[in-house]
C-alpha cells in the first residue's frame, strides 16, 4: 500500500466488541500500515488477563464493558467481534451506545445486516466474512453494505481490510454466508489436507519436519504457479499427470474415495451451518 492508501480521513475511531483473535489481527493490521494510532482504537473483553495482554502489545484502550468501549467510537466504526452466540445478548446491551449515525461492521457468522439494524435501531451495517490468513496479513476477506453506509465509511472500511491481505465487495448479502464454506472455511479444508499429506510422508518413513516442510512448501507452490499461470485447475493436473504414471495412480485413489463429493459436500455443510446461524 502506498501512503495515501493507509490514511484515513478525519478522526475516525474503531471500536470492537470482542476482541478474540481475528478482531486483534485488524487490530494490528490497522497498526501496522498506520492507518490508526493506537489512542483511537478500543477494545473490550471480559478476561482481565486478554485485556492487559491487549493493552500492552498494541498501546489500545481495552475495557470490561462493552458499552463503554461502543460509545467510544462516536459516529465513526463499531466492529461486532463476538461468538454467533453471544451476539443477541451484546447486541441489547450496546443499542443505546451506538450513535444511528455510527457504522456497525459486524464479522459474526450468519448475523444478517437486518438483524443487526433492528437490534441498534440503526441503517449504516456492514458485514465482513475474514479468514484465519489474516493474522498474517494473507487473509481473504469477503464483504458487503447496506444502501444507507456512506460512500466515505464504505472506502474507509476497503482501506481497512486491505491490511488484511484482499478484500472482495459483493452485491447480496447470501454471497457473504457462501464465502463462509470457502474463503472463511475453507482454510479448514486445507489444514486438514496438509495434516494427512503429512502423515502419509511419515508413514512412507520421512520424519514429520521433513514430511511438513515438503508439504507445504508443495502446496505453496502449487497455489502460486496456478495464480501466475492463470490456468483452470483441471488443466494444471493434466499438465502434471502423465499415462500409467504415478499422479494417475494417486488421481484413481483420490476418485475412488470420493475426494471431490466429500469436499463438496463439506462446503454446502458450511454454508448451511452459517445460513441456520443467522436464523438463531
Amino acid at each position: 500500500m502506498s501512503a495515501n492508501e493507509t490514511k484515513l480521513a478525519g478522526d475516525v475511531r474503531a471500536s470492537f466488541i470482542g476482541c478474540g483473535v481475528m478482531a486483534e489481527a485488524i487490530v494490528a493490521g490497522l497498526l501496522r500500515e498506520e492507518m490508526l494510532s493506537p489512542d483511537r482504537i478500543f477494545a473490550s473483553h471480559p478476561r482481565e488477563e486478554r485485556r492487559r495482554e491487549l493493552a500492552e502489545r498494541y498501546g489500545i484502550h481495552v475495557s470490561a464493558d462493552n458499552r463503554e468501549t461502543a460509545a467510544a467510537a462516536g459516529d465513526s466504526f463499531v466492529f461486532l467481534c463476538v461468538k454467533p452466540q453471544r451476539l443477541g445478548r451484546v447486541l441489547e446491551e450496546i443499542k443505546d451506545s451506538v450513535s444511528p449515525a455510527t457504522t456497525v461492521v459486524s464479522i459474526v457468522a450468519g448475523a444478517t445486516i437486518r438483524k443487526i439494524g433492528e437490534s441498534l435501531a440503526g441503517e449504516n451495517v456492514i458485514r465482513v466474512m475474514p479468514n484465519t490468513p489474516s493474522q498474517i496479513g494473507a487473509g481473504m476477506c469477503v464483504w458487503t453494505a447496506s444502501p444507507e453506509v456512506p460512500a466515505e465509511n464504505r472506502d474507509a472500511v476497503k482501506t481497512m481490510l486491505r491490511a488484511l491481505g484482499k478484500e472482495l465487495y459483493v452485491e447480496t448479502e447470501n454471497m457473504i454466508d457462501m464465502a463462509t464454506s470457502l474463503s472463511a472455511t475453507g482454510p479448514t479444508f486445507t489444514f486438514m489436507v496438509m495434516e494427512a499429506l503429512t502423515d502419509a510422508g511419515v508413514h512412507l518413513g520421512f520424519s514429520r519436519e521433513v514430511a511438513k516442510e515438503l508439504v507445504q512448501e508443495t502446496m505453496l507452490g502449487s497455489v502460486k504457479f496456478a495464480m501466475e499461470s492463470h490456468k483452470h485447475p483441471a488443466e494444471l493436473r493434466n499438465m502434471v499427470t502423465s499415462p500409467g504414471g504415478t499422479s494417475a495412480e494417486a488421481i484413481y485413489q483420490m476418485e475412488k474415495g470420493g475426494l471431490r463429493t466429500v469436499l463438496s459436500k463439506a462446503a454446502y455443510a458450511a454454508y448451511r451451518r452459517a445460513v441456520e446461524l443467522g436464523k438463531k
